[in-house]
């Protein structure tokens, strides 16, 4: 049978009498090439557990099933759960799971041991699903994604056009844009395009805190969000704001460290940043 094949997915869901539901994403892949791209991009082996988010009918799962050790897919909606046991039958090393990645406690990723991600991933709970993971206690070795295309290049922006959901994921591992996959390489045809993103080199908590430099990551972020509140002012302003102290005091802080202070948030890099919630710090323990 093959997931990819627009009739053979038109059926099964006539079958069952159900419909793609856009509350959940779901947008299913015919496109053979991207699946292969996928599984080059995560190269997986013999010797590796991974976890699925949003298998849908299964096409990708499948795929992970010959490729890893074990599988273990989190399904949000009990008819594609259910249509997934019946595409897996047989398959001794898929294990579904009927829930939202959302709600999974802590536990269940403790339990994983060393593992990986590989989805295509419902993209509505992206920023959401990103910010779980990669805060996780047992994170992931290495992510392997497909996202909405203008997501993927936010998430890989360097400094000139830095965003909040690119610091939060350039924080804690190195992301890439793979390949760029078209809107015709699903049905039914979103209407934006996809891109398929990598995140390697992922810190543990260990290592974050290493590269923080004893920052705490809730300081971080919250001098990241006081720095992004207000994305077309200047930093000096949205500190003065942020830090509730006068402007003139902001534009000191940057001279210190030698920010421009006419700079705003999306121009900085990381290592302004973290010299930035270095100095906060002392703001937020008052």
């Amino acid at each position: 049978m093959d997931l990819t094949d627009k009739k053979v997915i038109k059926d099964i869901l006539t079958q069952n009498k159900i419909r793609p539901k856009e509350s959940f994403g779901q947008n299913f892949l015919t496109d053979k090439n991207v699946l292969e791209k996928i599984l080059h991009t995560a190269k997986i082996s013999q010797k590796d557990t991974v976890l699925e988010v949003g298998p849908g009918l299964g096409v990708l799962t499948v795929e992970l099933s010959e490729a890893a050790n074990f599988v273990i897919t989190v399904e949000a909606d009990e008819n594609m759960a259910k249509i997934l046991k019946q595409n897996i039958f047989g398959v001794k090393n898929v294990k579904i799971v009927h829930s939202s990645i959302l709600e999974l406690k802590e536990d269940f990723f403790t339990k994983l041991g060393l593992y990986k991600i590989v989805s295509n991933l419902p993209y509505n709970i992206t920023s959401i699903f990103l910010r779980k993971i990669l805060t996780l206690e047992n994170k992931p070795k290495e992510i392997t994604v497909m996202l909405q295309k203008e997501i993927v290049e936010r998430i890989c922006a360097l400094p000139g056009k830095m965003s909040l959901l690119a610091l939060s994921v350039q924080v804690y591992g190195r992301p890439k844009l793979e390949a760029v996959v078209p809107k015709t390489s699903f049905w039914p045809v979103p209407k934006v395009d996809s891109a398929i993103l990598s995140i390697k080199n992922i810190r543990n908590k260990k290592e974050t805190a290493d590269f923080l430099d004893g920052i705490l990551e809730k300081d971080f972020f919250r001098t990241a969000r006081i720095g992004f509140s207000a994305k077309r002012k200047q930093l000096q302003k949205n500190f003065a704001n942020g830090l509730h102290i006068p402007q003139k005091d902001a534009q000191k802080i940057l001279e210190k460290l030698k920010i421009d202070t006419k700079a705003r948030a999306q121009e900085l890099n990381i290592e302004q940043w973290k010299s930035l919630a270095k100095h906060c710090q002392k703001f937020f323990s008052q």
